[in-house]
């Protein structure tokens, strides 16, 4: 599975949009999609989902199951 950083980056670079253009198109600050890129684990949910938008994509918090004896 490729990390969230990685993806961003890649498609990013692929729709040719530097940090600060892509930042700007979505409407976040240019220090989300820095922490995204760097692989910061401290973000807003929210925020990311909004990165993640422009490729069709969104992250949901997911329950886990505790294991069974």
């Amino acid at each position: 599975m490729k990390a969230l950083s990685d993806f961003v980056k890649e498609r990013r670079k692929e729709v040719n949009l530097t940090q600060e253009e892509f930042a700007e198109r979505i409407g976040v600050a240019l220090t989300v999609i820095r922490k995204i890129e760097q692989g910061k684990t401290n973000m807003n949910l929210d925020k990311v989902n909004l990165v993640l938008k422009m490729f069709g994509h969104e992250l949901v918090p997911v329950k886990i199951l505790e294991k069974t004896k």
